[in-house]
């Protein structure tokens, strides 16, 4: 009996590999081998011998608390042992509770050892046999465990069993068990940044200007509103006001009329934006920049202007998507 608990520390030792089945950890089988009884001087007759090898199975249950460690409950069938004489036999059966304690050797094959009792019923059947007995013995065992897949596993096992009725008994054989249980994974999605690139048009307006005149008209200025809402959408986005004259009255004037020019656009665009000054960038060029000739009034209006100019500009558009 020493030999046989001297399994559980060791079990213990052994047991701190994580296996793949506790990814489910209710699991049902059954086994089916042969028993073998010995010690047959504490058997309760002396009339002739018994058959000491018998067919013998059961049933489990189980549940896998830690990945090395697992309690055990069933029903196991020891045989029904004859008396050579054919007047009688002795059945045993019972259900056995144990703990169960695991070693990953590869991904898919656990070793065990197993440790704890078993309720016996040990039933004389016959005329020539006697002293039917019950109550608890002690059990332990060890085996192979192959892991077919997560749900599916088959066994070969040793198991005993020791003072059932009077006879010690060993079981052998083969199982085969199924596991459930695990709960439904939680597969949280993965957000990457997707960025997108929009290219905003170049925005352009020719503002006229009266001779000799740096006042907007209501009307030119409400044509600024396209360039407001893009300062005010696009912290990026820049403004340029170019002011021009005509050739007429001289260089120096005219330069200084083209910067008042510009500045007042400047002025319009600012009134309902708090803008700085590198957003709204205002320059005169006098008279240098004619877009016709100066020789005719019509083309002196046209050069009497201001132009605005707001560059292309890449908008980034980063939107978070679920990776594929």
């Amino acid at each position: 009996m020493k030999k046989i608990f001297l399994m559980i520390p060791l079990a213990l030792s052994v047991s701190n590999s994580v296996h793949a089945s506790t990814d489910n950890p209710l699991y049902v089988g059954a086994r089916a081998g042969a028993s073998f009884l010995t010690n047959m001087d504490d058997a309760v007759t002396s009339v002739t011998e018994i058959q000491d090898t018998n067919f013998a199975g059961g049933v489990f249950a189980g549940y896998q608390v830690t990945p090395w460690f697992a309690l055990e409950t069933g029903y196991t069938h020891l045989g029904n042992a004859k008396l050579d004489n054919g007047q009688g036999s002795y059945e045993a059966q019972g259900a056995d509770l144990v703990t169960k304690f695991s070693f990953s050797a590869t991904d898919s094959l656990d070793i065990y050892a197993k440790a704890g009792a078993f309720y016996y019923d040990w039933n004389a059947i016959g005329s020539d046999v006697t002293n039917s007995d019950n109550g608890w013995s002690p059990t332990a065992g060890a085996g192979l465990e192959y892991f077919i897949n997560k749900n599916l596993s088959t066994r070969l096992e040793y198991q005993y069993y020791n003072d059932v009725g009077g006879p010690d008994i060993h079981f052998a054989g083969l199982g085969l068990a199924y596991h459930w249980g695990a709960p439904a994974p939680i597969v949280e999605p993965v957000y990457v940044d997707q960025v997108t690139v929009t290219t905003l048009e170049e925005l352009k307006l020719t503002v006229p200007f009266a001779f000799d005149s740096s006042t907007i008209t209501a009307g030119d200025a409400a044509k600024l509103v396209p360039f407001e809402q893009r300062l005010k959408d696009q912290d990026a986005a820049q403004i340029y006001v170019i002011g021009h004259t005509d050739s007429r009255g001289s260089e120096a004037y005219n330069q200084k009329l083209s910067e008042k020019r510009a500045q007042a656009v400047a002025d319009a665009l600012r009134q309902h934006l708090n803008v700085g000054e590198t957003r709204i960038i205002a320059q005169g060029r006098g008279e240098s920049d004619p877009v016709a000739s100066n020789q005719t009034e019509e083309g002196r209006a046209q050069n009497r202007r201001v132009d605005i100019i707001s560059p292309s500009i890449d908008v980034e558009t980063v939107t978070q998507v679920i990776a594929e």
